[in-house]
Order: structure tokens, then C-alpha cells, then sequence
């Protein structure tokens, strides 16, 4: 295959929505619709030929359709259910098309680095199917070579697509996304409601998608045990300091304590590990985790969730809660010949001291009583102040 592959996207939208709370398509979600939140992943993917088959309700989603500028057709036997919208599609396909992505309107927590990762593993496989993959399970939307489609057109057997591509299997692929949202659906209201808590959050890794993260980056199991407690600690004080009026972003504190030690054991660990969060599209996630080793913060300066994650990880040695000085003891000790490492390590402690003393002053608690509760045992004690180094096609 060669990377000039023309992709198309197909974006079913047809179905009765009879056990969603409306017609799914036009569902609010965020600041818009879900039609619209399928379709920008799309675009914002590099995918500028969608096509939406519509049937139920047509009318009323062609103005949205209009406005965002995809082309739509309508499928006159949607009553016969979803394939009958696949084959609508398929015959709309503009010459020359080498593949197409197929996916339900009803999954709009897909991410955009899912559809680049699918569109990247197409230009390098002759493969007539290209699955993502999530902790071993396949979701939407597959990636469909266009020499499929003559089968699709011919296909007169009840069963539904997945069928058919079974007789594809042996030229098929997986690949492994790091996007619980290929799972996801939408068919009850309760699914909805759970879809637009999820939306909120679409620009962090959920907890699955850190464990998978994790897992890809062959990252030690003891550093994964290190990096849940960091985010506990993190998620106890920020919830601590929100109750006494911050506002600090307590899921962006969990994703960033999970995955701060992305890249642990390469060379600036930090950086290196932010880097390949932001490629991953999470550019919050990577802004605080750059600065979870070394963080530039003064007296007086507002508390922030990169300051909380500094200091949630300055409070953890392995997988246990300490004190600022037998976190930072060893890295002390370990450079008092070296001026230069040394000076550095006690900033970080400085500045760990700082943040303490600010989460003490706006939440009147000691930190020793904050933490107190997290984990199984804690060695938190008095500080005397020293710094450490759906499965897939229906």
C-alpha cells in the first residue's frame, strides 16, 4: 500500500434510535450534537470525504449535515436494519477510493489518534480489513479496503457485515488503540448519560486507557504500583483543596499521577514521557507531567494541578506514602559530592516544602492528616524540612 491511499469515512446514521431518550444522531453532547462530535474526529483526523447515510428522520439531520459540509445520502430500506445502510454507503463511494472507515453515529467518544493510527497501519499493510483493538476486544470503526466492496453489494444472506468479513479474516489486522471509546455506544438513555459525562472528560486518558498506556510502554510493574499511589495522593489533595474553594481539574490530576513515569529509566524521563502523551492527543496530561521532576514554584504563587502532581510524587517512595525527607534522604546523600546535582535536588525539595506549606494554608490541615488514609500503611511523619531527586460491525 503507498501513502497516498484515498479514504473515505461512512458515518451510519439511518437506524430509529428506539431505545435512546431521541433520535441519537441529534442527541446534545458538549457544546453541539453527537453527529457532530463523529464527524469532527473525522476531519480533525485528515479525513475530508465523509458521507453519513441517513434514513429515519432524515430531514430533520440534513441542515446539520449541510452546515458541516459532508455529503449524505439517503437509504430508502433503513427499515431492513444497518446493513442495508452499509450497502447505501458503499455504493456512494466516490471512484477511486482504496478504503473507507464505517462507523455508527452513536460512538462519538472515539479519538482522533485512533483514526490516524488505522489510516497509518492501512498505508503500510496489504490488509482487506483493518480492526482497532482495545485490551483484546475489536470495536469501530474498521478500516475497509474498497476491494470488499463488490461482496458487499452482492451480499444477500440475513446476517449482517460482520459475516461477511469473516471470509476476509485471513487478510485482516488488528491493531491496538489506546481508546476505550471504540467499545462504546449508545443505545439506552442510561448509555447516553454515561456518553455525555464521558465527552467532558474526551481529552484524558480514562483509567483503562492509562493501564493500557502503561502496558504498551513496557513500563515496570513496581513503577505502575509507584504511579497509582502518586495519582491517589494527587486525587486526595486535590479533592482537599477544591472543598475549600479551588477549582483544580481532579481527573487531569489522576491521568497525569498515572502516567507521570510514562518514560521512566530513558533520559529525561520527563519530557520524554510528555512528548509521547502529546502525540498521543493528550496535550493537558503531558503539560503537567514535563514538570512533575522539576517544577518552577514561589511563595504566594496559586496552586495548580502541576503543583499537585509535583508534590503528590515527592510523597511517594515506591509504592509507599513518606515524608519529604525520607523521600528526598537518599538522593541527599547519594550526591553531596556533586555541587551541581546537589543544589538541584534541594530546589525540588524547596519547592515541595513551598507547595506543602500552600496546601496547608488554604486547606488548615496538616499534610500528614490529609494523606493520612491513602494506601495500606503510611510512614508519613513530621517533616524537619530537607529535596529528592461493542465488539466491532453488527
Amino acid at each position: 500500500m503507498g501513502k497516498g491511499n484515498k479514504i473515505e469515512a461512512l458515518v451510519l446514521a439511518a437506524g430509529y434510535s428506539s431505545r435512546a431518550p431521541g433520535f441519537k444522531p441529534l442527541l446534545p453532547l458538549g457544546d453541539s450534537t453527537m453527529i457532530e462530535a463523529v464527524i469532527n474526529v473525522f476531519y480533525a483526523a485528515g479525513i475530508d470525504d465523509i458521507v453519513v447515510v441517513t434514513g429515519h428522520h432524515a430531514v430533520e439531520l440534513a441542515p446539520t449535515l449541510d452546515r458541516l459540509r459532508v455529503r449524505h445520502v439517503q437509504n430508502d430500506r433503513y427499515r431492513e436494519g444497518m446493513f442495508s445502510s452499509v450497502v447505501a454507503g458503499v455504493k456512494s463511494l466516490r471512484p477511486g477510493t482504496d478504503a473507507f472507515f464505517l462507523l455508527p453515529a452513536d460512538m462519538p467518544l472515539v479519538r482522533c489518534h485512533t483514526i490516524k493510527t488505522l489510516r497509518k497501519a492501512f498505508s503500510h499493510a496489504a490488509a482487506d480489513v483493518i480492526y482497532p483493538v482495545f485490551q483484546q476486544r475489536r470495536g469501530h470503526p474498521p478500516l475497509i479496503s474498497t476491494r470488499c466492496c463488490p461482496a458487499i453489494l452482492a451480499w444477500d444472506r440475513p446476517e449482517g457485515l460482520r459475516s461477511l468479513l469473516e471470509r476476509y479474516e485471513p487478510a485482516a489486522r488488528n491493531v491496538e488503540v489506546i481508546d476505550e471509546g471504540i467499545l462504546i455506544d449508545v443505545d439506552t438513555a442510561e448509555d447516553y448519560r454515561r456518553v455525555v459525562d464521558r465527552f467532558v472528560l474526551r481529552e484524558l486518558p480514562q483509567r483503562r486507557e492509562c493501564d493500557a498506556i502503561l502496558a504498551v510502554a513496557n513500563v515496570p510493574e513496581r513503577v505502575v504500583r509507584h504511579c497509582r499511589m502518586v495519582s491517589e495522593t494527587g486525587r486526595v489533595l486535590a479533592e482537599a483543596l477544591n472543598r475549600m474553594g479551588l477549582h483544580l481539574d481532579v481527573e487531569l490530576i489522576i491521568a497525569g499521577g498515572m502516567l507521570h513515569d510514562l518514560a521512566k529509566g530513558r533520559p529525561h524521563h520527563a519530557s520524554t514521557g510528555a512528548r509521547m502523551l502529546l502525540n498521543m492527543g493528550y496535550p493537558g496530561v503531558a503539560s503537567i507531567t514535563a514538570v512533575h521532576h522539576t517544577i518552577e514554584f514561589e511563595e504566594g504563587q496559586l496552586l495548580d494541578e502541576a503543583a499537585i502532581l509535583f508534590l503528590a510524587d515527592k510523597l511517594v517512595l515506591g509504592d509507599r506514602i513518606v515524608s519529604l525527607d525520607d523521600r528526598f534522604r537518599e538522593c541527599l546523600e547519594k550526591y553531596r559530592c556533586d555541587a551541581v546535582v546537589l543544589h538541584e535536588v534541594e530546589q525540588r525539595l524547596k519547592r515541595a516544602r513551598i507547595i506543602k506549606k500552600s496546601v496547608e494554608q488554604v486547606t488548615e490541615k496538616r499534610l500528614e492528616e490529609l494523606v493520612s488514609g491513602i494506601g495500606r500503611e503510611s510512614s508519613l511523619t513530621t517533616d524537619t524540612e530537607v529535596v529528592q531527586g461493542r465488539e466491532t460491525i453488527q
